[in-house]
């Protein structure tokens, strides 16, 4: 059980951006390349920002995700558009950076203490998100998403 929460916990804290990810920097953009507009859902309120990181396989809950954007938080819902987006398969995270310090904060157990979300609404629970439960496919038209921000249980 100990190795199994140590596992679920670096896996919140490397999507909540714990060592400095989700800094509004975007990967390499192609001639193909579109937006992604995301509806950011569950914001309590008008305070701070919303995060969306737009991530591979191999950066999905890490802090590398190569695609990125923030937008000022608007209670309900906010848009977040990031720009510039090959097509291709990715899956999404978001965060609400209520406080406006550019980190999601932490509790005593390394818990976010901010909400948090996935594309296709994939819900976290006692094991790591799976890139395949969040993936979505983007096109060269562009791509809208809808993710709700939850509590981490």
């Amino acid at each position: 059980m100990v190795a199994f929460r140590e596992l679920t916990v670096s896996a919140l804290l490397a999507l909540t951006g714990a060592a400095g990810g989700f800094t509004g920097r975007e990967g390499p953009s192609t001639p193909d390349a579109a937006s992604i507009d995301i509806a950011v859902s569950g914001v309590e309120r008008s305070a701070g920002r919303v995060v969306v990181a737009i991530c591979t396989p191999d950066s999905f809950t890490r802090e590398t995700c190569p695609f990125r954007a923030s937008a000022p938080a608007t209670r309900g819902t906010t848009q977040v558009t990031v720009a510039g987006v090959p097509p291709g398969t990715y899956a999404a995270q978001a965060y609400w950076d209520a406080n406006g310090n550019g980190k999601a904060d932490r509790n005593f157990a390394g818990l976010p203490t901010e909400l948090v979300g996935f594309s296709r609404n994939h819900k976290v629970g006692m094991s790591r998100p799976r890139f395949e439960g969040s993936a979505f496919t983007h096109s060269a038209k562009g791509s809208a998403l809808a993710i709700t921000l939850r509590t981490i249980p």
